[in-house]
């Protein structure tokens, strides 16, 4: 990653989500409110799964970190976005470039991992219900979550590092709203194979991998609600999981929908609105899929707002008394 590598060109230009002067106000309200939508949500998650002492259990703890790394993935993006609406020149630095491709890498694949352990999590629930304290203990639970932001980071740092070592001399207008590693590459005047190829390698072994992990145990979670006899136990198990099966299908669709179409029909344009969904979107959807389908997340922010009412009504007596 060192400048003498990037010769000739000192910063990048982002083209955005669109090139229409007309539409960047309009544009930039939208995707506000979308990034607000997003924080209040996903910090609304954290905070109950912190201060609910009925929320302090595996299910929520990963939830929680879901949360943490959705919030964490669309402040990424979102900030330089936001900012590029309201100016004329939208240019990035190398090194903040660099800097944003990283922690884009780190929060998706963070993610992938954690909405596979989160599997793991609801087949633990259904398919051992009796041992499931056991089984994902407090102890797993912190060595999980601590392997899935390890292996992140790690992939950001592997892959970040191959695209900024090559070499970019000749445009560089990115035709992305964000810095990502296709565009970058194909402004690349050296040989991308390398790259490309770890690209490719890390994607298909984390969609891939993850996959299997996700299906194996839908897979096994089925079987076992077919074998409960009472259609009130099955409605019950399918619930534990429904919201997951949600946002695992929306997540892993848009996924498959930029990985896995033809070459010849790959498009940057068609990349930019797949992520707009996968950044801003989904870190958006997945604190109402998981609330608005739960009932403890529910009554957990019925119990917030009522101790926060008592709260301000205490300190407005206090205060004029």
């Amino acid at each position: 990653m060192a400048p003498e590598n990037f010769t000739g060109v000192t910063e990048f230009i982002l083209t955005g989500v669109s090139d229409s002067p007309e539409l960047q106000i309009p544009l930039f309200l939208v995707f506000l409110v979308l990034y607000v939508l997003t924080m209040a949500g996903n910090l609304g998650i954290i905070t109950l799964t912190s201060v609910d002492s009925r929320l302090q259990t595996p299910m929520y703890f990963f939830l929680q970190h879901l949360a943490i790394i959705n919030l964490g993935n669309s402040t990424v993006i979102a900030h330089k976005m936001l900012i590029n609406f309201l100016v004329k020149k939208k240019t990035t630095s190398f090194y903040e470039c660099a800097t944003q491709l990283g922690g884009f890498l780190f929060f998706i694949v963070s993610e992938v991992m954690m909405l596979a352990v989160m599997t793991y999590d609801c087949y633990a629930a259904i398919c051992n219900p009796l041992l499931y304290m056991v089984v994902v203990s407090r102890r797993l639970c912190l060595l999980l979550v601590s392997l899935t932001y390890l292996y992140g980071f790690c992939t950001a740092i592997v892959v970040s590092s191959c695209v900024f070592s090559m070499s970019y001399c000749s445009s560089n207008v990115i035709n992305h709203f964000y810095c990502d590693n296709v565009p970058l590459l194909a402004l690349s005047c050296s040989d991308t194979y390398l790259p490309e190829t770890v690209i490719f390698v890390s994607a298909a072994t984390n969609v891939v991998g993850s996959l299997i992990i996700v299906l194996v145990s839908y897979f096994n979670i089925a079987l076992s609600i077919l074998k409960i006899r009472s259609s009130e136990g099955r409605k019950k198990a399918f619930s534990t999981c429904v919201s997951h099966m949600m946002a695992v299908t929306i997540f892993y669709g848009t996924l498959l929908f930029m990985y896995v179409q033809p070459q010849s029909n790959h498009s940057l344009d068609t990349d930019k609105m797949a992520s707009v969904f996968y950044t801003l979107v989904i870190p958006m959807l997945n604190p109402l899929i998981y609330s608005l389908r739960n009932k403890d997340v529910k009554s957990a922010l019925q119990r917030f707002m009522t101790n926060q009412c008592y709260a301000l009504k205490q300190c407005h007596l206090k205060l004029y008394r």
